[in-house]
């Protein structure tokens, strides 16, 4: 048994109540949690606890790197599969630096598709292989589809297993193309464990660095879904081109074009 106050009918909800029970519609942040005393109330605490145990078991869920292969299979053949300098998901989490560098076979793979490219698009688990699984397919279609009607040369597409988002420069260089575009799940929380990110570059290369990348994160249905993730990421290629420049050098406008604050 519990000590919890029992569930309470709409009608005998006082104004506080209600008005938590409006913000949370809002919102997938935990506020106005109910307590016992000084604790959490037993339902939701047992919320929180699944939902740390989903985050776990995002970070550590492998890639199903052929099924996302067969997925993107048309959007920009052919599809690209490679691993990065680490081993297994044990060595990504201790050695963030094995994540950023291909592993020692991978030019064999990428190197015989070397041309000159607008850009490449790399697939990357990251800390969340549910995310790209889910979501990276519905955004690259659109993406894609928004670029080829510019003209825009696509490298081969690239997925890549323990990989961090700096491995991307390594692929463009090696496949001859001046922007970088890696989709890549985001670190799990306690309200999405599937969120992708997308970091684009322009020119990468061995001395990039973070303040070179622009970011755009959350993507998920839930939260910045397909249509406009792949708005914001056409948008931001394009302007990178146009400017040769990426990373705080290039600020971010398509806020207004999708109807919020630059």
């Amino acid at each position: 048994m519990t000590n919890d106050p029992p569930e309470r009918a709409p009608s005998d909800r006082t104004p506080s109540e209600a008005l938590w029970d409006g913000l949370r519609r809002l919102t997938a942040a935990r506020i106005g949690l109910a307590r016992t005393g000084s604790s959490l109330s037993t339902g939701p605490l047992l919320e929180f606890r699944l939902a740390h145990s989903r985050a776990r078991d995002a970070v550590r869920e492998p890639l199903d790197a052929g099924r996302l292969a067969a997925e993107l299979a048309g959007l920009s053949d052919p599809v690209l599969v490679v691993a990065s300098a680490a081993d297994t998901q044990s060595d990504y989490l201790m050695r963030p630096d094995l994540g950023r560098r291909l592993a020692a076979d991978a030019d064999a793979s990428l190197a015989p598709h070397a041309g000159r490219y607008d850009v490449v698009f790399v697939i990357a688990d990251g800390l969340s292989a549910r995310a790209v699984q889910a979501h990276a397919a519905p955004v690259l279609a659109r993406v894609i589809e928004k670029l080829r009607a510019q003209g825009w040369r696509i490298a081969p597409l690239v997925v890549v297993r323990h990989g961090r988002v700096a491995i991307g420069d390594a692929i463009a260089t090696t496949l001859g193309a001046a922007c970088a575009a890696v989709l890549i799940g985001e670190r799990p929380g306690l309200s999405a464990a599937d969120s992708m990110g997308a970091y684009l570059t322009f020119k990468p290369h061995a001395g990039t660095t973070d303040a070179d990348r622009n970011c755009i994160s959350n993507i998920r249905p839930e939260g910045l879904g397909y249509a406009d993730a792949a708005f914001k990421i056409a948008a931001m290629l394009g302007a990178m081109r146009a400017g040769r420049i990426s990373g705080v050098r290039l600020k971010d406008d398509t806020g207004r074009a999708l109807g919020g604050e630059a």
